[in-house]
């Protein structure tokens, strides 16, 4: 019984009684990390921006690293790191054929990799930067221009058009919106959940520091993040794959009725 009070003690004594919604606040907070002046004018860098570029930083040291003594039978780190190319050849093979995909796979394993690895700085107590929805606002309006030109570059700039015709000229002003929508809903999908996985952990380091974190911590830190990186991945090579598709079938669409005239 004595050990059971001790233990209660312990956890009510970890128990953070005081103004929640200021700390939330607190945490939720986009901060200056620093400021300089040009032409007279103050611009100021948010944390975020210098944690984006750190995880830029760092993971272009590792692909500086990884990329050197390749060998022609792999070992170590080189089995891992192929593994991981092939792997995001395969996913994009899914939506084209593997030349293309070949093509496609360097910005999607980047922008994969991009954001996995900022969303876990959480780990390391610092704020992702996906928390600023300028941060996931910018990645999409990025990946929707990428989408565009891919597509453009693979099938031409008719083929486009003809994608955006197919299956029929009545939807060409739906088709034109889906390309305003599309990074809306990448955006909002990423901020929204990283920004909800950030809220729910810091309320929880706030109200229970002890044990709950750590657990769910595994999840919301580490899972989830990983998964937004891949899920906003994988939604790019559905959106080529999208047009690529599209413009195959109003090129065969437009070639039998040729046959049929004939």
């Amino acid at each position: 019984m004595n050990f059971l009070a001790r233990l209660w003690d312990a956890i009510v004594g970890e128990l953070r009684v005081g103004d929640i919604g200021e700390a939330m606040r607190d945490a939720i907070a986009v901060r200056e990390a620093f400021h300089f002046s040009l032409l007279g004018i103050r611009i100021v860098v948010a944390d975020s921006v210098v944690v984006t570029w750190g995880v830029m930083v760092l993971l272009a040291i590792a692909a500086f690293f990884l990329g050197r003594r390749l060998k022609e039978i792999p070992k170590g780190m080189q089995i891992a790191v192929e593994g991981l190319v092939d792997g995001v050849v395969s996913v994009c093979a899914n939506a084209m054929d593997r030349k293309l995909a070949e093509r496609t796979a360097p910005y999607v394993g980047t922008i994969g990799l991009f954001i996995a690895f900022s969303n876990l700085t959480s780990i390391l107590k610092i704020p992702p930067p996906a928390k600023n929805p300028a941060f996931a606002i910018a990645l999409a309006l990025a990946t929707i221009f990428y989408v565009i030109a891919t597509g453009i570059r693979m099938v031409g700039l008719k083929g486009f058009w003809q994608s955006l015709l197919y299956p029929n000229k009545a939807l060409l002003p739906f088709k034109l919106l889906d390309y305003m929508i599309k990074p809306i809903s990448l955006s909002l999908r990423l901020f929204g959940n990283v920004f909800g996985a950030f809220i729910l952990m810091e309320f929880i380091y706030i109200v229970v520091p002890a044990v709950i974190p750590g657990v769910l911590g595994l999840w919301f830190d580490i899972a989830d993040g990983i998964l937004q990186g891949l899920i906003f991945a994988y939604l790019t090579v559905i959106y080529i794959g999208e047009i690529l598709e599209n413009a195959h079938e109003a090129q065969a669409r437009a070639k039998l009725q040729i046959r049929r005239r004939t």
